[in-house]
């Protein structure tokens, strides 16, 4: 194995894009009872509409956007890596680490980047500066497919250690929310002599005695709807993630209902419009990630390797400061007195908006936060 970093630049040759269009053209679709909008799943109206502005969709400015940062390919553990290496023009700035989930990629972070690196041109504080690393978790975008089996979250944070020491980093924070959150986690307890600090978005916790507020049982209550009438893909990407992945491959329409189903659900939006909270740009984005790199099968066999080998979610205690931003709109909200459980909380902050994808629906709330509980690690 070697430990070259290699430079790296976004291309998708001309002729997948025109593939891409011709499918979207061509696509048959489904039947639908009237008037029922997104009760049975994915918005008949709404796909054919996405799917219509996918078909006229400007990727080459999409990839000169991605482009305006380093990015970088290295191998750890038999697996190519993709990460944007986003250097601070502050000296002294931070190192940090953000991973983003499912059905995300690296395009949740675009947003955030210029301002976490370089606070100065944005009317903040240059103290709060970062050296910004935004990988492609492995089977991800540019980070795959996998080639083999045994990827789930442990080993993706243990890769995260390789690399950041391969960087020469010797002190950094980590951020993550979804699988990121997990990855960080981990991250945080197999290279804790070298994590300074952990910002999570979706937090996880292990159940106490604790009485629980209204809020709190409020929580509990939506994360118990999700759990029983939201969460069939994980069994499906858990269980049967082959047989998924021959029709999200195959079909950009189907990648788009999949996927298209989980911000409609998984953002905050409470006018009921989904792109108040995401844009149609922001969306279609993320989906080209997947198309283009023909990585949709390989990214949901990480629900089959973790759930497989039982390594999440991370019930090793996490001893480094951690802070908690909570988004109302998040699948998953656990308790603080359960987050304590599980993590050293330094800093557990409600919004009033903002859902699963937290850097992409409210960047100024996410970059505040994590800026204002990395001070306190620095």
């Amino acid at each position: 194995m070697t430990d070259a970093i290699h430079d790296f630049v976004i291309h998708v040759d001309d002729a997948v894009l025109d593939d891409l269009h011709a499918r979207l053209a061509a696509a048959r679709w489904p039947d639908e009872i009237a008037d029922q909008g997104w009760t049975y799943g994915s918005s008949l109206a709404y796909v054919r509409e996405l799917c219509e502005s996918w078909r006229t969709f400007d990727w080459r400015a999409q990839e000169a956007r991605f482009n305006r940062w380093p990015h970088h390919l290295t191998e750890i553990d038999g697996q190519r890596v993709h990460f944007i290496h986003a250097r601070s023009p502050e000296p002294d700035a931070l190192p940090l680490i953000l991973t983003h989930g499912w059905p995300g990629s690296v395009s949740e972070f675009l947003d955030v980047i210029d301002p976490l690196r370089d606070p100065r041109s944005h009317g903040g504080d240059p103290a709060d500066a970062f050296h910004l690393i935004v990988p492609s978790i492995p089977g991800y975008g540019w980070s795959g497919p996998t080639t083999t089996p045994g990827w789930d979250v442990r080993r993706v944070a243990e890769a995260w250690k390789v690399r950041m020491a391969r960087l020469g980093y010797d002190r950094y924070g980590a951020h993550g929310g979804d699988w990121g959150s997990m990855i960080s986690s981990q991250l945080a307890v197999v290279d804790v002599d070298h994590v300074a600090g952990l910002h999570v978005n979706m937090v996880l916790g292990i159940p106490g005695a604790d009485e629980l507020s209204a809020d709190e049982q409020a929580d509990m209550a939506s994360t118990g709807e999700f759990m029983n009438e939201g969460s069939a893909y994980q069994q499906i990407q858990g269980k049967n993630p082959q047989t998924l992945g021959y029709a999200l491959a195959d079909s950009p329409v189907g990648l788009a209902g999949w996927i298209g189903e989980k911000f409609h659900h998984w953002t905050h939006h409470p006018d009921g419009d989904l792109e108040t909270a995401v844009t149609r740009e922001q969306i279609l984005t993320n989906l080209s990630v997947y198309w283009v790199t023909n990585t949709i099968n390989s990214s949901v066999r990480l629900y089959f390797e973790s759930q497989k080998s039982g390594r999440f979610p991370p019930f090793d205690p996490v001893t480094v400061p951690t802070g908690c931003a909570i988004f109302p709109g998040e699948i998953v909200k656990m308790p603080e007195s359960w987050a304590r459980n599980l993590y050293n909380v330094t800093r557990f902050t409600r919004f009033d908006r903002g859902g699963h994808f937290a850097a992409l629906e409210e960047p100024d709330l996410f970059v505040d936060d994590v800026r204002a509980f990395f001070r306190t690690v620095r």
